[in-house]
């Protein structure tokens, strides 16, 4: 495997943008894979070479870039951590990473280890949200789309993430928690019923017994055994809609 960090150009300066990928010369098929509060982390490496280990290039944007070189610990109390969380997330608009999103697209399609076609992407808690609103912004791009945990997909903005569920193509994968502090059983089960509506090949499981974030090892909330069973699903997709 091999990893690089790349500055992605974009309208407000250089993106660092992680890419994971398997050894040898190429081209490969892409990932884009969106953080989760915690930033371009380490936790966040380790769930792009997992994609690599499967054959694929894996990039993640630093979508706190605007400020720094910023990582939280997501199962942090400490005031302090609470209040650059809430600062940061302040940051994340919608409409401003599909911005970032647009720029990371552009990158990919020039860099020669990219096999053109299409794209997969995944999503973390925001980036949940993130990876289903990057799917229906650019449907051109991205025929697989895996969202976990995912928050704030149906909301009255005029950017909200569910209103462009008709226009994502390929396949979907929502892996929610049963118990989710971040978004309302109801709020699911809406996102749920909206998304059955669409044209677009879901599948969409609530893992028993599971907290928000249930996928990442090391964290207090990690269940190995809803992790796995997203994985297989996500990658179940990936062969069928992203060849390699």
């Amino acid at each position: 495997m091999q990893e690089r960090h790349v500055p992605v150009p974009t309208p407000d300066g250089p993106m660092d943008t992680f890419i994971a990928q398997p050894d040898g010369a190429g081209p490969f098929r892409s990932v884009v894979m969106f953080q989760n509060v915690g930033g371009l982390s380490e936790t966040m490496r380790i769930m792009a070479r997992r994609v690599a280990e499967k054959g694929y290039l894996c990039a993640i944007p630093d979508l706190y870039f605007r400020l720094g070189k910023i990582v939280l610990d997501p199962d942090s109390k400490m005031p302090e951590v609470l209040q650059i969380r809430q600062i940061v997330l302040t940051t994340l608009k919608n409409e401003r990473v599909m911005q970032d999103t647009r720029a990371l697209l552009r990158y990919l399609d020039d860099d020669l280890k990219v096999k053109p076609g299409p794209k997969g992407t995944i999503g973390y808690c925001g980036g949940g949200r993130f990876c289903v609103l990057a799917a229906g912004t650019f449907p051109e791009h991205f025929a697989a789309t895996g969202s976990l945990f995912g928050t704030r997909f149906v909301t009255t903005s005029a950017d909200s993430p569910h209103i462009v569920l008709p226009r994502i193509r390929g396949e979907i994968y929502v892996g929610h928690a049963e118990h989710d502090h971040h978004i309302t059983p109801a709020e699911q089960q809406e996102f749920n019923t909206l998304l059955k509506k669409c044209p677009v090949v879901s599948e969409i499981e609530t893992h028993p017994g599971t907290e928000h974030g249930y996928a990442f090892p090391g964290r207090v909330v990690y269940n190995q055994r809803a992790a796995e069973r997203s994985w297989e699903r996500i990658f179940a997709m990936f062969e069928r809609q992203l060849p390699l």
